[in-house]
């Protein structure tokens, strides 16, 4: 008998695109099964994020009429990192690997045939890359290329174009649940659980049905979040800034001293306001860089829970 498999789906408002998706995700745990590779008590188990429309009905309909389907639902809206964590904790001790995926039908779900062989060959992470972004805009693959590179040069380990879809083995999971961090961001925390790793290329598609419920804003504070969850190093560049320019601020005075001395002195309000809008946004922008390290230090010393579960389907009690 094969590995029990849970794929984990995160859903917020998605009534336009899971009745497309759910016979999809079902169809492709059908053929793992009926190849052998995963057990048939696998399941496909959606996580509702506290959606308004009728996404928690669907899914528990869907529970009703096929026992492959389960769900959990959270008692609010958490964000997506969230909700992939509470449907990854929740099934940890249910099955021996997981795949996380979205629910708009944009990643390939084929590519699940290779992450399970790759389970099959030792491997206890896979994660699922991008191929390419041709289906990206100009600018948010430009945006996108540009942050992998930065977050690799602040230090973190991120696996390139990678984003939520990935197999993690239980025994990763449950390393993985000693992880409390409140600001999460799976992609940068998974690598840092270690266990053998490798990855499986695969290509994109167009957003099946709805709208994509991650726009600009939200990108760039999973990008803050990213950056500031897993290194420090923004920190250190504040310090080196400040350093430069308190040394060109000395040399500054020195020449200043000099010419007073000299009795070349002229009156310059623009040399004068150009030097303290410079130091004074130098010393917003590092105030504003330390003030989210300390947000986020206040925000796990509460050690509030990153996720409520307010419901189940019967096939989760």
């Amino acid at each position: 008998m094969g590995p029990v498999l849970y794929i984990v789906i995160p859903c917020y408002n998605e009534e336009a695109v899971l009745p497309l998706t759910a016979p999809l995700f079902r169809q492709k745990l059908g053929e793992l099964i009926g190849a052998g590779k995963i057990s048939d008590d696998s399941r496909v188990l959606f996580v509702n994020d506290g959606s308004r429309d009728s996404t928690w009905e669907i899914i528990q309909n869907l529970a009703k009429q096929d026992v492959h389907f389960a769900g959990i639902s959270q008692s609010r809206n958490r964000g997506h990192q969230n909700a992939v964590l509470a449907g990854l904790m929740e099934c940890r001790n249910r099955c021996d690997i997981t795949i996380s995926i979205d629910c708009d039908g944009q990643d390939d779900i084929n590519a699940m045939d290779r992450m399970v062989d790759a389970y099959a060959e030792g491997y206890d992470v896979v994660y699922g890359v991008r191929s390419s972004r041709e289906t990206d805009s100009f600018f948010k693959r430009f945006t996108a290329q540009s942050y992998y590179k930065f977050l690799a040069a602040m230090g973190a380990e991120v696996v390139y174009n990678h984003a939520d879809y990935r197999l993690v083995s239980s025994k990763v999971l449950e390393a993985f649940a000693d992880y409390h961090e409140v600001n999460l961001y799976l992609r940068g925390l998974i690598p840092l659980v270690g266990f053998k790793s490798t990855k499986v290329e695969y290509s994109r598609a167009e957003r099946m049905a709805g709208e994509s419920h991650y726009p600009l804003k939200k990108m760039l504070g999973l990008a803050v979040d990213g950056i500031t969850s897993l290194s420090v190093k923004p920190l250190h560049l504040i310090t080196s800034i400040g350093i430069f320019v308190a040394f060109v601020s000395f040399i500054c005075c020195i020449w200043a001293l000099i010419r007073a001395l000299t009795g070349a002195t002229v009156p310059g309000w623009a040399s004068m306001t150009c030097i303290v809008c410079f130091v004074s946004g130098v010393q917003l922008v590092s105030l504003g860089i330390i003030g989210i390290y300390i947000g986020k230090i206040y925000l796990e010393t509460k050690g509030r829970p990153r996720y409520i579960i307010s419901e189940r389907t019967e096939n989760m009690i």
